[in-house]
């Protein structure tokens, strides 16, 4: 039997995540960051924790047009306070939050779909 390695139609596919890191493609990262099909923000501004997430931390993301932002807040599902929460959604943006391991899978699942997805991990 032949077997081919299937390449996505999109540029930046997250190829593992916990609290602590996430791997890029080839990359390991090990700062907060967020990335779109075509987009990697190494550079992301994020707080340390989702309680302390602010919508000026959502405006990068935000700049990217996304329909939905998944966002992993490290080892478990943290949600994030009510005023970010209405950053995105008063612009028409879902946003989803779960531990950065099932925010990686949410974002592979949705990339490949073809939607605008954005995935914002919080690493620490």
């Amino acid at each position: 039997m032949q077997l081919s390695h299937e390449r996505p139609d999109y540029g930046f596919v997250l190829r593992g995540a916990d609290a602590r890191s996430a791997r890029v493609n080839d990359q390991l990262l090990t700062r907060s960051f967020a990335i779109a099909p075509d987009r990697l923000l190494e550079d992301w501004d994020a707080p340390a924790s989702a309680a302390a997430l602010e919508p000026a931390h959502l405006a990068p993301l935000l700049d990217l047009q996304p329909e939905l932002v998944v966002l992993g807040t490290g080892e478990r599902q943290v949600f994030p306070p009510a005023a970010a929460l209405a950053a995105c959604l008063t612009r028409g943006v879902g946003i989803e939050a779960m531990d950065n391991a099932a925010a990686a899978r949410t974002y592979n699942v949705l990339a490949g779909e073809g939607r605008r997805v954005v995935v914002a991990l919080l690493l620490g």
